[in-house]
């Protein structure tokens, strides 16, 4: 009975779909806001609370001619410039 348990066990790891991490700050974005919508969807108010300053953390500032740094509207996110 302990090797056919085994044996099934292997075939679900084999037949799971998993999703390699994203490689562009593009993908995040996406992946993001994807898990965002489905948290709003279901009604799970804390988890979109998390992921919404997520992106905000993810999305990409510009520094302008003077030197400013343009981002997100929020204090505590991190100051990320990001060289196009």
């Amino acid at each position: 009975m302990t090797s056919l348990s085994v044996s099934f066990s292997r075939a679900v790891a084999k037949g799971r779909n998993t999703v390699p991490a994203p490689d562009t700050r593009e993908g995040l974005l996406v992946t993001l806001l994807r898990k965002r919508a489905a948290a709003q969807n279901a009604g799970a108010e804390d988890l979109e609370s998390l992921l919404r300053s997520q992106i905000l953390w993810a999305l990409p500032t510009f520094e302008s001619v003077e030197g400013d740094i343009h981002s997100a509207p929020c204090a505590d996110t991190p100051r990320l410039i990001v060289n196009a």
